[in-house]
Protein backbone atom coordinates (compact mmCIF):
# COMPACT_ATOMS: atom_id res chain seq x y z
CA UNK A 1 0.00 0.00 0.00
CA UNK A 2 1.29 3.45 -0.91
CA UNK A 3 0.44 6.72 0.77
CA UNK A 4 1.59 9.89 -1.01
CA UNK A 5 1.28 12.91 1.27
CA UNK A 6 2.86 15.37 -1.11
CA UNK A 7 6.42 15.05 0.16
CA UNK A 8 9.50 15.93 -1.87
CA UNK A 9 10.40 12.23 -1.90
CA UNK A 10 7.97 11.61 -4.78
CA UNK A 11 9.62 10.12 -7.87
CA UNK A 12 7.79 12.56 -10.16
CA UNK A 13 8.18 15.97 -8.53
CA UNK A 14 6.82 19.08 -10.20
CA UNK A 15 8.34 22.35 -9.09
CA UNK A 16 5.93 24.11 -6.75
CA UNK A 17 4.72 27.56 -7.70
CA UNK A 18 6.06 30.51 -5.75
CA UNK A 19 2.82 32.47 -6.28
CA UNK A 20 0.55 32.57 -3.23
CA UNK A 21 -2.95 31.35 -4.06
CA UNK A 22 -5.58 30.97 -1.39
CA UNK A 23 -8.84 29.12 -1.86
CA UNK A 24 -11.15 31.58 -0.16
CA UNK A 25 -14.62 31.01 -1.64
CA UNK A 26 -16.50 27.96 -2.93
CA UNK A 27 -19.74 28.18 -4.91
CA UNK A 28 -22.62 26.06 -3.57
CA UNK A 29 -25.52 25.60 -6.00
CA UNK A 30 -28.95 26.13 -4.41
CA UNK A 31 -32.52 26.40 -5.69
CA UNK A 32 -33.88 28.82 -3.08
CA UNK A 33 -31.49 31.54 -1.94
CA UNK A 34 -33.47 32.62 1.11
CA UNK A 35 -33.96 29.02 2.30
CA UNK A 36 -30.22 28.35 1.91
CA UNK A 37 -29.34 31.59 3.70
CA UNK A 38 -31.57 30.64 6.62
CA UNK A 39 -30.14 27.11 6.76
CA UNK A 40 -26.48 28.18 6.80
CA UNK A 41 -27.07 30.98 9.28
CA UNK A 42 -28.90 28.41 11.41
CA UNK A 43 -25.65 26.43 11.53
CA UNK A 44 -24.11 29.40 13.33
CA UNK A 45 -22.12 30.50 10.29
CA UNK A 46 -21.37 34.21 9.77
CA UNK A 47 -23.27 36.15 7.10
CA UNK A 48 -20.66 38.20 5.22
CA UNK A 49 -22.85 39.76 2.55
CA UNK A 50 -26.20 39.50 0.82
CA UNK A 51 -25.73 41.53 -2.34
CA UNK A 52 -28.75 41.94 -4.61
CA UNK A 53 -27.66 43.41 -7.94
CA UNK A 54 -30.81 42.66 -9.92
CA UNK A 55 -33.60 40.08 -10.20
CA UNK A 56 -31.11 37.79 -11.97
CA UNK A 57 -27.99 38.48 -9.88
CA UNK A 58 -27.68 37.97 -6.15
CA UNK A 59 -24.73 36.78 -4.08
CA UNK A 60 -24.85 35.57 -0.49
CA UNK A 61 -21.53 34.82 1.20
CA UNK A 62 -21.37 32.94 4.47
CA UNK A 63 -18.35 31.70 6.43
CA UNK A 64 -18.10 28.74 8.81
CA UNK A 65 -16.68 29.64 12.26
CA UNK A 66 -12.95 30.45 12.07
CA UNK A 67 -12.68 29.21 8.46
CA UNK A 68 -10.39 30.95 5.96
CA UNK A 69 -12.76 29.76 3.20
CA UNK A 70 -16.34 30.97 2.71
CA UNK A 71 -19.22 29.70 0.61
CA UNK A 72 -21.25 31.71 -1.88
CA UNK A 73 -24.63 30.97 -3.37
CA UNK A 74 -27.31 32.98 -5.06
CA UNK A 75 -28.50 33.74 -8.56
CA UNK A 76 -26.22 34.06 -11.57
CA UNK A 77 -23.06 32.71 -9.90
CA UNK A 78 -22.95 29.11 -11.10
CA UNK A 79 -24.61 26.88 -13.66
CA UNK A 80 -24.18 23.80 -11.45
CA UNK A 81 -27.38 21.97 -10.52
CA UNK A 82 -28.69 22.61 -6.99
CA UNK A 83 -27.55 19.79 -4.72
CA UNK A 84 -24.64 18.78 -6.96
CA UNK A 85 -21.90 19.84 -4.51
CA UNK A 86 -20.95 16.64 -2.71
CA UNK A 87 -18.37 15.79 -0.06
CA UNK A 88 -17.23 19.27 0.93
CA UNK A 89 -15.11 18.69 4.02
CA UNK A 90 -15.32 20.71 7.23
CA UNK A 91 -12.30 19.90 9.40
CA UNK A 92 -12.96 19.91 13.15
CA UNK A 93 -10.79 19.05 16.14
CA UNK A 94 -13.64 17.40 18.08
CA UNK A 95 -16.12 15.68 15.78
CA UNK A 96 -18.41 14.61 18.62
CA UNK A 97 -18.78 18.22 19.84
CA UNK A 98 -19.26 19.49 16.27
CA UNK A 99 -21.92 16.85 15.59
CA UNK A 100 -23.70 17.62 18.87
CA UNK A 101 -23.71 21.35 18.02
CA UNK A 102 -25.26 20.72 14.61
CA UNK A 103 -27.85 18.30 16.01
CA UNK A 104 -28.81 20.89 18.65
CA UNK A 105 -29.45 23.30 15.75
CA UNK A 106 -31.87 20.84 14.15
CA UNK A 107 -29.54 19.40 11.52
CA UNK A 108 -29.83 15.71 10.58
CA UNK A 109 -26.22 14.51 10.96
CA UNK A 110 -25.09 10.93 10.45
CA UNK A 111 -23.46 9.04 13.28
CA UNK A 112 -19.68 9.38 13.54
CA UNK A 113 -17.96 6.56 11.67
CA UNK A 114 -14.29 5.69 11.49
CA UNK A 115 -13.29 5.00 7.89
CA UNK A 116 -9.74 3.70 7.86
CA UNK A 117 -8.21 2.25 4.67
CA UNK A 118 -7.25 -1.45 4.96
CA UNK A 119 -3.69 -1.94 6.17
CA UNK A 120 -3.27 1.57 7.54
CA UNK A 121 -2.61 1.27 11.22
CA UNK A 122 -2.09 4.66 12.79
CA UNK A 123 -2.95 5.70 16.32
CA UNK A 124 -6.10 7.69 17.03
CA UNK A 125 -8.81 8.65 14.61
CA UNK A 126 -7.34 11.83 13.14
CA UNK A 127 -8.42 12.00 9.45
CA UNK A 128 -10.55 8.85 9.79
CA UNK A 129 -13.54 9.92 11.94
CA UNK A 130 -16.30 11.33 9.76
CA UNK A 131 -19.96 12.28 9.85
CA UNK A 132 -22.10 13.95 7.19
CA UNK A 133 -25.13 16.16 6.65
CA UNK A 134 -26.85 17.85 3.74
CA UNK A 135 -28.38 21.26 3.14
CA UNK A 136 -32.01 21.54 1.96
CA UNK A 137 -30.94 21.10 -1.70
CA UNK A 138 -28.89 17.97 -1.01
CA UNK A 139 -25.42 19.54 -1.11
CA UNK A 140 -23.49 17.14 1.12
CA UNK A 141 -21.01 18.20 3.78
CA UNK A 142 -18.56 15.94 5.62
CA UNK A 143 -17.23 16.60 9.10
CA UNK A 144 -13.70 15.21 9.41
CA UNK A 145 -11.80 15.12 12.67
CA UNK A 146 -8.16 16.20 12.32
CA UNK A 147 -6.15 16.46 15.51
CA UNK A 148 -2.68 15.73 14.13
CA UNK A 149 -1.68 16.86 10.63
CA UNK A 150 0.05 14.46 8.27
CA UNK A 151 3.58 15.41 7.21
CA UNK A 152 3.66 17.78 4.26
CA UNK A 153 0.30 19.43 5.05
CA UNK A 154 1.74 22.81 5.98
CA UNK A 155 3.51 25.33 3.75
CA UNK A 156 7.08 26.23 4.56
CA UNK A 157 8.40 29.71 3.75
Amino acid sequence: MSTDVGSAASAETTELSTIDMALEVVQVPVSDVDRAKSFYQGLGWRLDIDLVVSDEARTVQITPPHSPCSIQFGKGGTTAEPGSAQGMILVVTDIDAARDDLVSRGVDVSEVAEQRPPGLASPGRSYFARASFSDPDGNRWVLQEVTTRLPGRTWED
